[in-house]
């Protein structure tokens, strides 16, 4: 296990892409936070809202561009069926593979921790900041990441090429983030608007956002990342079939 992780996090950060892809993250969201127009120093409060509005559409990009090449690159080499000789458990090696993935997602994720000392500093008196609703954002960010990085995980399985694992996880991402929330909108769907939203991650991430961490919340981001590691389990293992 830790002899995966090693190798899953030296080739992603060894690589080109995975410098441009956290470079990029903290670019984008930096710009939009105290460059932009209506950034935090036009607001004239200290707040955190913009980044944990902008993050989870800059995460639909970012965490598909770590997860495209965990096994798609592995099937593309033939190095997929050697990895499946080892006396290690399919479900060990995803569980490997994910673990790596989410590391580096937060990896991208800590130095924005500067933006809330930057605030707090700020901040008239300093730090009268909504600590609590914040650190909640913070939770809610990571649990939301946790799940696209389960998604992308288990979309590098589908194919052996990369863009198209990325785009396949992307849709998905996207899907599973709003596409039930867009569904609730529609007036034909009645009584359903609760439920459906429900299903959605943005309605239990905009309630962690609000500082409330729900174990119902909690449950939900779990049970979609369980769903999605062992749905990567059966793909992986029907190579074997």
């Amino acid at each position: 296990m830790r002899a995966l992780l090693r190798k899953e996090i030296r080739g992603f950060l060894g690589s080109l892409i995975g410098h441009v892809v956290i470079v990029v993250f903290l670019l984008i969201t930096g710009l939009f936070l105290w460059v932009f127009p209506d950034n935090i120093l036009d607001l004239g409060y200290a707040d955190l809202g913009p980044l944990f509005f902008l993050a989870p559409w800059v995460f639909l990009f970012l965490v598909p561009a770590i997860t495209m090449r965990s096994f798609s690159e592995e099937r593309r080499t033939g190095t997929l069926e050697l990895l499946l000789t080892k006396p290690i458990s399919e479900f060990t090696l995803v569980l490997g593979k994910y673990t790596a993935a989410v590391l580096l997602v937060l990896l991208a994720l800590i130095p924005t921790l500067v933006y809330y000392w930057s605030v707090g500093q700020l901040a008239v008196p300093t730090w009268n900041i909504d600590a609590g609703g914040t650190w909640g954002s913070y939770l809610g960010l990571f649990f939301l990441a946790a799940c696209f990085t389960a998604i992308g995980v288990f979309a590098s399985t589908l194919t052996d090429n990369q863009i198209v694992a990325f785009l396949i996880a992307a849709v998905l991402c996207f899907g599973l983030f709003m596409g039930f929330e867009l569904l609730a909108s529609f007036d034909a769907v009645g009584g359903l608007e609760g439920p459906l939203k429900n299903i959605g991650i943005q309605q239990h991430y905009a309630s962690m956002s609000r500082g409330v961490v729900d174990l119902r919340d909690v449950l939900y981001f779990g049970g979609v990342i369980v769903v999605f590691l062992l749905l990567t389990r059966t793909v992986v293992q029907s190579r074997k079939w």
